[in-house]
């Protein structure tokens, strides 16, 4: 009787020190949205009613310059990985370890909800529970055959199935298996939206019918109001002009008008669902009393989407199971307000999306504080693994792992400064960039390097490439020397650039100068 008193004893405190342990050390919530614009919630400056994310950052910490790799698969390895996307393996992942895979070893309980976009399943990557489509990108209401639960196909329902609404039903479901556990969580929440198709729910897309009939010239404008009131940038910057391949929205023809009202009207709708979503999973962390110690991150893979790639039934309903609109570049302009440029370009529309932390028991900063400081996907996983108190694997089974890239941002949660960090590397596909300091260096679909000193000219306005040859040379050596050493990129994406500039185009931006039957019948064919 004495033993086994003295083993019960003994189990009895290695429960209570393990529940203490995980009282210590933060539940985390990393939420990833897709294609989602610099001003395209209200804490950014945009009109879209987003009061969830809204009350993160004014309890909570927003950056201004919080980077991405202007990619969505890339963007996830980073985000995952603290790696660049080459470094990692790319979407095989086999030179990286996971954030599931160091947290489910220092004791998280692991699960993840929607978009994957990489190779093989979540389940073989250190997620626990997963639930969601392998795919890129799929039908809101169809779906697609990637869909799984837990690494077993998951047949997606013929009625009454939207993938925003379901990606929060299985997050609810598997925090009530982490909660039956005595095992702190990670939880990543990857939804595909605003990502195209543009197919809002009904009632989403009725709330905003003829906002968006003032056009986009105006609506860019009102945006750029409100991030000057909301103090973005801690000064007045000099927004990015409207480019001449978006027209003056008084210009249109009505017929265009009307359409590209619709359009934004769509997506207006995505992105309140992503947030009103999100409150009912706010709403179960404050029932569970969780919300406190609960460190929330919220990101973007990309800026918005120019691609006008496919619509069809452009005279239906968005909200018909059948209907896909594609985007369109004039409102990806005003959704990357106040910056140049969109989706896989390097400059700061692509790569420079909202990024908000809450975490009311661990942030040191004033409430609903903006920092300047730049940040980037890789830097998530050396902040996750500070703040869960474990090391990051230097070996892994079956993997030869490349070093981190990123660096712990926990100095910026809690009121300090970093100093110094390591460029910032970009590079997609044949658009690349390097951030040192307050220097950045751009290529446009390997046009000539251009150079911005971003202290001065944030909007990247004012190119000092010809005035500054001595600094080009040098930091175009170090992207290079980065692309081989670090990222251990392909021949092929450290081609030079090129030496002649030349118009900046793109065969998959909308053209403006044909009428809407051409396109209807085109995508119809």
């Amino acid at each position: 009787m004495k033993i086994q008193s003295l083993v019960l004893a003994l189990l009895l405190s290695f429960a209570i020190t393990s529940v203490n342990a995980a009282s210590d050390r933060p539940n985390v919530l990393v939420v990833m949205v897709d294609d989602l614009g610099f001003s395209d919630i209200g804490c950014y400056g945009g009109e879209i009613d987003t009061p969830n994310l809204d009350r993160l950052a004014q309890n909570g910490l927003r950056f201004s310059q919080f980077y991405n790799t202007a990619k969505c698969h890339s963007s996830r390895i980073s985000l995952l990985t603290g790696r660049y996307a080459f470094q990692a393996g790319n979407t095989s992942l086999s030179r990286a370890v996971t954030s599931a895979e160091v947290l489910g070893a220092a004791g998280y309980f692991t699960a993840m909800v929607g978009k994957w976009h990489l190779k093989d399943q979540p389940t073989d990557f250190g997620f626990q529970r997963y639930w969601g489509h392998l795919s890129g990108a799929c039908n809101y209401y169809k779906g697609d055959k990637t869909f799984r639960l837990n690494g077993e196909p998951w047949q997606v329902p013929a009625n009454d199935f939207y993938t925003t609404v379901a990606n929060v039903d299985y997050a609810l479901d598997f925090l009530g298996e982490a909660r039956q556990t005595i095992k702190p969580w990670y939880l990543y929440v990857a939804f595909n939206a605003p990502h195209a198709p543009l197919q809002p729910m009904e009632e989403d897309y009725n709330k905003y019918l003829g906002r968006y009939d003032v056009g986009w010239d105006k609506i860019r404008e009102a945006r750029l109001k409100k991030q000057r009131k909301l103090g973005l940038f801690g000064k007045d910057l000099t927004p990015s002009p409207r480019p001449d391949h978006v027209p003056a929205w008084c210009s249109l023809p009505k017929e265009r008008q009307t359409w590209e009202s619709r359009r934004m009207t769509a997506l207006a709708g995505m992105i309140d669902r992503v947030d009103q979503e999100l409150g009912r999973l706010f709403t179960d962390l404050e029932r569970s009393d969780e919300m406190d110690n609960t460190l929330i991150l919220f990101v973007s893979d990309n800026g918005a989407c120019p691609y006008d790639r496919r619509s069809n039934n452009m005279d239906g309903n968005p909200y018909d199971r059948d209907t896909t609109w594609g985007d369109s570049t004039g409102w990806s302009w005003v959704r990357n307000a106040p910056f140049r440029y969109y989706k896989q370009n390097q400059f700061e529309g692509g790569i420079s999306t909202p990024g908000i932390v809450h975490w009311p028991k661990g942030l040191k900063v004033k409430k609903g504080s903006i920092t300047d400081q730049p940040a980037h996907l890789v830097d998530v996983l050396p902040t996750l693994a500070e703040l869960a108190d474990t090391e990051l694997p230097k070996q892994w089974p079956g993997r030869e792992l490349n070093d981190v890239s990123g660096i712990s941002l926990l100095p910026l949660l809690e009121g300090k400064s970093i100093d110094q960090r390591p460029p910032i590397h970009l590079l997609f596909g044949n658009d690349r960039g390097l951030r040192d300091g307050d220097w950045k260096l751009v290529s446009f679909r390997s046009h000539p390097w251009e150079l911005y000193n971003l202290a001065k000219d944030r909007t990247e306005l004012h190119n000092l490439a010809a005035k500054n040859p001595k600094r080009v040379k040098r930091m175009s050596k170090l992207w290079h020397e980065m692309a081989e050493d670090v990222l251990k990129a392909p021949a092929k994406s450290r081609l030079p650039v090129a030496t002649n500039p030349t118009p900046h185009q793109h065969p998959e931006w909308t053209d403006f100068t044909k009428a809407l039957s051409e396109i209807g019948k085109r995508e119809t064919k």
